[in-house]
């Protein structure tokens, strides 16, 4: 139960940071679980699956809200869907710390660059669509290779191209569930066909599971409310914050593990 409990609340601050900002759920619920001593594929499995509820109610959410972009939303959800599915495979097939050295660099730069747009007049832009195939491709396998990336590389992307933050963060949020449910799928496959030979100790994670889900389920409403409350500016400077701190805890990290 004391493991239930703080999975739960666990959960519940990362979707409400997620659903507020675009990002975080995946990364905060993997962080927690590989400080617990779950192995990397194990804890991207066990965020996905609870993805799988929070990001169904957070969706609802952003929809009910109306903080969704139609187009960008039916652009994205292919490429994210074939790279996440490419990422499960790859990540259970060796060591997908390799890539975290890259990603911890690009957030760093997208966190500086949104913190300076939030602290001068830039115009916003419509998304150019020919950046939307290989950013969605790129946060996909990301995502499933690392943990949690969807919504930090898909969000920042986006919004470093000139994306008004309500619509980019709703989008990404609602795109999320058809990605988390691409990821799952392949994670099962690889345990059907015998690929993951490791997936056996996935069943010890259950509860851990269980809370992240019951926790960000509890937290998923709040989201379209935030995003359609806060000022553009705020949301800038909130995201361009977060993402500058996971930079810099990750580069802590990856320092102390050489």
């Amino acid at each position: 139960m004391e493991e239930f409990l703080l999975f739960a609340a666990v959960g519940f601050l990362a979707q409400a940071v997620d659903g507020a900002l675009g990002m975080a759920y995946g990364v905060i619920s993997s962080t927690v679980l590989l400080a617990f001593g779950v192995p990397p594929a194990q804890a991207s499995a066990s965020a996905h699956a609870a993805e799988l509820f929070t990001t169904a109610a957070s969706g609802s959410a952003h929809l009910y809200h109306r903080n969704i972009d139609w187009e960008l939303f039916w652009r994205l959800i292919p490429f994210g869907v074939g790279g996440g599915m490419l990422g499960a495979f790859v990540l259970t097939s060796f060591d997908g710390d390799l890539v975290k050295p890259f990603v911890t660099a690009y957030l760093a730069v997208i966190g500086s660059w949104l913190l300076y747009r939030s602290f001068h007049r830039i115009p916003t832009n419509p998304v150019k669509l020919r950046i939307v195939a290989p950013l969605g491709a790129i946060a996909g396998f990301l995502d499933a290779a690392g943990g949690g990336g969807w919504g930090p590389v898909a969000t920042t992307g986006l919004l470093g191209a000139g994306g008004q933050p309500r619509f980019v963060i709703g989008t990404v949020n609602a795109s999320e569930f058809l990605i988390a449910l691409a990821v799952s799928l392949s994670f099962l496959a690889t345990i059907v066909t015998g690929h993951w030979e490791q997936a056996g100790e996935f069943r010890d994670y259950l509860t851990s599971v269980a809370g992240l889900i019951v926790g960000g389920v509890l937290a998923a409403p709040l989201a379209g409310w935030m995003v359609k409350a806060l000022q553009e500016r705020t949301l800038l400077r909130l995201v361009g914050s977060l993402i500058t701190l996971l930079a810099g805890y990750q580069t802590l990290a990856l320092t102390g593990s050489l």
